[in-house]
């Protein structure tokens, strides 16, 4: 599992853009919309989620998605969902709950999460995201953040709001 510096590294390696802040440690959309200050771009919310079969999703979707499970596990043809235990998320994403982000899919190398990503991500500015840990915000371009996922072997599956 690699930790921020690490993780910073591979985006340069990839040629990937970023420019990230310290902050103190945020846990909810709330807690980063008081810390975050002037900081431009999309700000997101992160579900690592799983079904009755074991499988596993991380959906992102801009911080003030209302997001109804039920029907997200429809659309995703997952049928029922719920969230991911702390164990789960650590194991297989290399990440402490609260900092659950779309950079923990480098800790993936098994492809066994499967990412779900908001359409209105794409539009505008930069996407802020958690660096594998809460006390830091990441800025990467849309166009940077799908690199990353090809070069992580994760293909988005895309999510019109509301769903």
């Amino acid at each position: 599992m690699l930790d921020p510096q690490q993780l910073f590294a591979r985006l340069a390696e990839l040629g990937l853009a970023q420019r990230s802040v310290e902050h103190l440690p945020v846990f909810t959309v709330e807690e980063a919309k008081a810390l975050r200050g002037n900081l431009p771009g999309h700000h997101v919310k992160n579900l690592f989620l799983r079904n009755r079969k074991e499988e596993m999703w991380l959906v992102v979707a801009l911080e003030d998605r209302a997001i109804d499970l039920k029907r997200l596990g429809e659309v995703l043809g997952a049928g029922r969902l719920s969230f991911g235990s702390a164990d789960r998320l650590r194991r297989i994403l290399g990440v402490e709950p609260g900092s659950v982000t779309p950079l923990a899919l480098i800790n993936d190398g098994e492809h066994q999460v499967r990412l779900a990503l908001d359409r209105g991500l794409m539009e505008g500015g930069p996407v802020n995201v958690h660096p594998l840990v809460n006390t830091m915000t990441t800025a990467m371009a849309p166009a940077d953040l799908l690199r990353f996922f090809a070069a992580t072997g994760h293909a988005p599956q895309w999510l019109d709001f509301p769903l």
